[in-house]
């Protein structure tokens, strides 16, 4: 595949880099004060908050992601999206005005008044471990698409856009954070639109073909409809667990929360939360399409899927050690490339359509795209673990009377501070991918103990704080046990014991299962 790009694809990118860090330092001027940096002034346009929700929601890896498992298979991630309008409405209902009564800048502030300082203590930790695997993980994974697409150097990626997002973030606060995630949020799904458009209208017989094509081979299907089997990824499945993450995210991500502070009225956070939630629904569909298009055009483009093939298989051949450009190694990727299946492939059929079938600008936008996807996951990152950092922990422990001027020392700190470090963790994972990827299991674990712990608070009126623990305590040992039986981690002596139901429903019976131990143990005598 050619890594070359043409000077029009790069005036677009250098137009979006320095749009987005123009942007950035024109708000910052107005942001001096904690709480510009954190909230806003609470002063926000609804429709701005929720295009910077559907930003942050929509990754650099789910912009690639979604269309590879549509290629692979069919349409059977939808029902995450068919999720969606259910977790807006109880976000709407129940945790919007959570939020926005309290007056908190913190999401697990509420959490200590429910159940004591541990809660607080608990969440808002591992809150921040998480973000910092999530900050690796989607600035390592972006920058290795890109490196495969147009050629590029992943460190140098890695550390431009490391640096590019903690300056507009340090500088800008919330406000820019938010307003450069609206901006990006029209990249991407500019980006994602002209790429559908260009493959359908490519084929032979027009976007009539792709449809032809997929009917044939069951593409649109959205899974299994047995709701007997939870060991496979069926439609039910995959929507239960979409409505568990949906729930999480709209009720215990920081990331969310201030988002619904910064919008300025009750009315503007509502559709704000709207707009988020629903926008991501018809783009997650734009984004399947693609992947079902890019099976279509690989089948009347034979010369293409060779070329795809033999670029995974170059890269399995690489990663034996091997030099997969050397002659004497020709007939192992030759080997290699005729035991792939579609989805070995699936991940790399959109970046390798992107650097040889788009045209001279739209390679460039769709570059651009990715990266929008990216940075808006990665600046929210920063600027809520800084908010984090300041309210929970120096505010919280350290000086409670601290001024304005001290609480901006936290921020602009701590701001970059997490950017060095989820930079940090990006390179590290060049050379330690398999740890890192065991980290990220055991984020999850502690993620799905917060939403249970949050939805007890809201439901659990009788459940106090020794209550609360036994039930966080039992949910997280059932999420361990979930996930990591599943790894190579477990004991081969304990296979007999190993977990049969689909990692899709770890975080749905963890989270299950804080809520309903929490309200039997509060019900329990004693409770306390």
């Amino acid at each position: 595949m050619s890594h070359h790009l043409h000077v029009l694809d790069w005036a677009v990118l250098a137009a979006y880099f320095g749009g987005t860090m123009l942007l950035g330092f024109l708000l910052g001027r107005k942001n001096r004060s904690s709480e510009g940096f954190t909230a806003g002034g609470r002063s926000l346009p609804g429709w701005v908050c929720g295009l910077s929700i559907f930003a942050t929601f929509l990754s650099s890896i789910s912009f690639l992601a979604i269309p590879g498992g549509a290629f692979a298979t069919n349409w059977n991630w939808f029902a995450f999206s068919l999720s969606l309008p259910l977790a807006t409405w109880l976000a709407v209902r129940f945790f919007l005005p959570y939020y926005r009564r309290s007056g908190e800048v913190s999401a697990y502030a509420l959490l200590e008044h429910r159940f004591g300082p541990w809660a607080r203590i608990y969440a808002g930790v591992f809150y921040l471990l998480t973000q910092v695997a999530r900050m690796g993980t989607v600035t390592y994974l972006m920058a290795l698409s890109l490196s495969v697409l147009a050629g590029w150097d992943i460190r140098a990626v890695i550390l431009v856009t490391g640096v590019t997002v903690t300056a507009y973030a340090f500088v800008g606060g919330i406000v820019a954070v938010i307003w450069t995630d609206a901006l990006q949020s029209f990249v991407l799904i500019a980006g994602a639109v002209v790429a559908l458009l260009v493959m359908m209208f490519g084929l032979p017989e027009g976007p009539a073909q792709v449809f032809a094509i997929a009917a044939e081979h069951g593409k649109f299907s959205l899974g299994s409809l047995d709701w007997k089997d939870w060991a496979a990824p069926t439609f039910w499945v995959v929507l239960l667990h979409g409505l568990a993450i949906n729930l999480q995210n709209f009720g215990i991500d920081q990331n969310y929360v201030q988002r619904y502070v910064a919008s300025k009225s009750d009315d503007e956070a509502r559709r704000s939360v709207w707009l988020g939630g629903l926008l991501y629904v018809p783009v997650s569909a734009v984004l399947l399409l693609i992947g079902t298009s890019l099976f279509a055009w690989y089948q009347s483009h034979p010369d293409d899927m060779a070329g795809v093939r033999e670029a995974v298989a170059a890269h399995k051949v690489a990663a034996e050690g091997l030099d997969a450009a050397a002659p004497e190694n020709a007939q192992r990727v030759a080997a290699v490339a005729a035991t792939l299946t579609d989805k070995d492939i699936g991940d790399r059929a959109f970046p390798y359509f992107i650097g040889k079938r788009l045209p001279a600008g739209l390679t460039g936008l769709v570059i651009a795209a990715i990266l929008a996807a990216g940075m808006s996951t990665i600046s929210t990152s920063l600027n809520s673990s800084a908010t984090l950092v300041m309210t929970d922990g120096y505010r919280r422990y350290i000086r409670r009377d601290a001024t304005d001027r001290q609480c901006m020392r936290v921020l602009y700190g701590a701001t970059i501070a997490w950017g060095v470090v989820g930079t940090g963790v990006a390179l590290l994972m060049i050379d330690i991918q398999g740890a890192l990827d065991t980290w990220w299991k055991l984020a999850s674990i502690f993620s799905g103990g917060m939403g249970g712990l949050f939805l007890l608070g809201m439901i659990g009126r009788r459940t106090g704080n020794r209550a609360a623990a036994a039930a966080v305590t039992l949910g997280v040992l059932v999420i361990a046990w979930m996930t990591l039986s599943q790894t190579p981690l477990w004991p081969a002596s304990l296979a007999p014991y190993k977990s049969g139901i689909h990692g899709f429903m770890t975080v749905v019976v963890g989270t299950a299962v804080i809520l309903l131990a929490g309200l039997l143990f509060g019900e329990t005598k004693g409770a306390k």
